[in-house]
């Protein structure tokens, strides 16, 4: 009886985590403006975005990291003044612990002048990158 008891708490907790998780994932979450980090052009490899820059940190074997790649591409053709570039996790270790990036994709929105205002972790939607954007620039549609 114990061990079923026991198996049976283990699967709702489980559950409730991945639930926990599924919710989370792709949702950015507002900076607050003490912790805000400026990222330089220098850091990341390539100029920032007139109006904003997408930030994706990815690592060779996600999968979602390629869908994300692809949205934030296609996002960043649309939108005038806003670019995307994709940093490899792996070779760039130190800034990835300087930025506290946890998981693959990372997504992080810069305003113009480089502020991170906004992250995500996870696949975003493209009306939460929308929305992202929103926030740092202004009206993006």
């Amino acid at each position: 009886m114990t061990g079923a008891l026991v198996l049976i708490a283990a699967v709702v907790v489980t559950a409730a985590v991945a639930a926990a998780m599924r919710w989370k994932n792709g949702r950015f979450t507002s900076v607050v403006d003490d912790d805000r980090e400026v990222v330089t052009a220098e850091q990341i490899g390539a100029p920032l975005g007139e109006r904003a820059t997408m930030v994706q940190f990815s690592s060779a074997f996600c999968s979602p990291c390629r869908a994300t790649r692809v949205l934030l591409a296609d996002i960043a053709d649309k939108v005038d003044g806003v670019v995307t570039v994709e940093i490899d996790a792996e070779e760039h270790l130190e800034l990835v612990r300087e930025l506290d990036i946890m998981r693959t994709p990372t997504v992080l929105v810069l305003d113009a002048a480089g502020v991170v205002t906004t992250r995500a972790s996870g696949l975003p939607r493209r009306d939460q990158v929308l929305a992202a954007l929103d926030a740092a620039v202004g009206s993006t549609r």
